[in-house]
């Protein structure tokens, strides 16, 4: 089972920003802590050591043990729930929304490189403890992001009315979800358990967040995973005095902002832009944005609104409906978890970028950023065809017309490449625009357009020539482009469309410890898993 890499560089996939956070671009580090290099965690563990209470630790313990109180935790999971009360305890951290059954397939590549993380630094400072984290997304909204995952070209799709955050969404209707999905699946060992785990998953939970937490735990419990519900009154009580400074001062929309000055002047993205205030009010089926007008705090689209002392005396009485958007779930993460490290895809990563200055305005320690794994997975029976076909690793991950080109030039009898042709023009051409010098100066107009004519005229011939050969070579074309397209499902990665299910029919329970032991967090490369 042999696995390959290459630089995320290489793949085509990755954004420039990706790419110079990873070659430690000199412009980007005003937006960063510590590099996830191994020797870095030491002063991070120092950072973090003297700005987690004990009481927070505390709270966060118990917390975790009442919210597996309902479940079949492993021993390493309990263990490490319980380690959090202790100083010399810290987390690696990744987040991810409530997908239906998990999503595409990085959802385990995500988890994997935080399980993984975690035990590396455990080698390096054995005199600590580190706990994987999945911090599940509860209080999000965008049903539309997470009612669906890809099974074998089909969307299997959950169909529902929502309102408010999706943890709290009711598992009715998934009973349909099943039924289509067992239809399709088949049968064999592989299936079966697939058909009992979405079954007992969420045809036995009755909220989306419960359903979640039961599918992790048991892909990851053996493993000593710890799944995070962040909506939780104890939880959120921590993160009082920030929820406070928020809604008084707004002290995101200058720090941010400011931020974002910065990456504009790189000619970067903006991935996330602050409002006023940016906290949502939630309830059972209420999710809205808290605004401030007319010196009074209102929650929209409700008649709720409060004078300042009455929102404070709020926050207080109930601060699990005070629910953070995308600029200040981060620092709600790094507040009540002792954490080392946050690992992310490109997207994600990219917007933390906007937010350490206020996290040190927050006097929150901000966290190191890991660029999650990215993996391909083949079988043994598509790397022998591709062995066969004389398709590399790096040929897999052009766009499909460029790898198309290449092949057909590789595998042709007949040279389909007149650049040694238009060289020897040009050489020609040299001469006429010498001799067009010395005459008449509207003559080298003519030479210029006489040479831009043949030019274009050959290179016109060559792409006839390779139209032509690629319908000569149609049969081995297509099987190159069948496979790449196994590989790469709708022109895409295929961790990014493809679920879990379909290689978990394929390798049963061999899929996870294969990417336990296949993949290194900080080696920030792709890699390419032959199974």
């Amino acid at each position: 089972m042999p696995t390959h890499c290459l630089p995320f560089k290489d793949t085509g996939y990755f954004s420039n920003l990706i790419c110079d956070y990873l070659a430690e671009a000199e412009s980007l580090k005003p937006l960063y802590n510590n590099f996830p290099k191994l020797e870095n965690f030491k002063n991070q563990i120092e950072e973090k050591s003297v700005s987690v209470s004990k009481e927070s630790r505390i709270v966060l313990s118990d917390t975790l043990l009442k919210q597996y109180s309902k479940l079949e935790a492993s021993k390493q999971t309990l263990k490490h729930i319980k380690s959090l009360k202790n100083s010399n305890t810290f987390t690696v951290t990744t987040g991810h929304q409530l997908n239906l059954f998990t999503g595409p397939l990085y959802f385990l590549h995500k988890i994997v490189s935080t399980i993984n993380l975690a035990n590396q630094l455990k080698t390096e400072y054995p005199n600590s403890n580190f706990v994987p984290i999945y911090w599940m997304a509860t209080e999000d909204h965008d049903f539309e992001e997470i009612n669906y995952f890809n099974f074998k070209g089909k969307k299997i799709r959950w169909n529902k009315k929502v309102s408010g955050a999706v943890g709290d969404l009711n598992t009715e209707g998934l009973d349909d979800v099943f039924n289509v999905f067992k239809n399709e699946i088949g049968s064999g060992k592989n299936a079966t358990q697939l058909i009992q785990l979405f079954e007992n998953a969420y045809l036995k939970h009755t909220n989306l967040a419960d359903a979640t937490r039961y599918l992790a735990n048991t892909l990851f419990a053996e493993y000593g995973l710890v799944i995070v519900e962040a909506n939780d009154s104890d939880l959120k009580r921590l993160f009082i005095p920030q929820i406070e400074k928020e809604l008084l001062e707004q002290v995101s929309l200058k720090k941010v902002t400011e931020t974002n000055k910065v990456i504009e002047a790189l000619d970067l993205k903006i991935q996330v832009n602050p409002r006023e205030i940016n906290f949502f009010y939630i309830t059972k089926d209420l999710r809205e944005r808290i605004v401030f007008e007319d010196e009074t705090y209102k929650v929209l689209n409700t008649d709720i609104s409060w004078s300042k002392s009455e929102l404070l005396k709020h926050i207080n009485d109930v601060p699990e409906r005070f629910s953070p958007n995308v600029i200040l779930r981060p620092l709600y993460q790094e507040v009540i978890l002792p954490n080392l490290c946050y690992i992310g895809g490109g997207g994600e990563l990219a917007y933390w970028f906007q937010l350490k200055a206020n996290f040190e305005a927050n006097n929150v320690v901000f966290p190191i950023l890991l660029l999650r794994n990215s993996v391909l997975i083949k079988t043994e029976q598509q790397a022998k065809k591709l062995e066969n076909l004389n398709i590399s690793d790096k040929d897999l991950f052009l766009k499909r017309d460029a790898f198309i080109n290449k092949k057909v030039r590789t595998i042709s009898n007949i040279d389909i490449n007149f650049s040694e042709q238009i060289n020897h023009l040009k050489i020609q051409f040299e001469a006429l625009h010498k001799l067009a010098k010395q005459t008449d100066k509207s003559f080298i107009g003519a030479v210029i357009a006489q040479e831009k004519k043949q030019i274009n005229g050959l290179q016109q011939l060559e792409k006839r020539l390779l139209t032509a050969q690629k319908r000569k070579l149609k049969d081995q074309v297509q099987r190159m482009t069948d496979l790449q397209n196994e590989l790469f499902p709708n022109y895409s990665l295929q961790e990014r469309n493809t679920n879990f299910s379909e290689l978990y029919l394929e390798f049963g329970d061999q899929l996870i410890p294969k990417l336990i032991e296949s993949l290194k967090p900080l080696k920030g490369e792709f890699t390419i898993i032959t199974m």
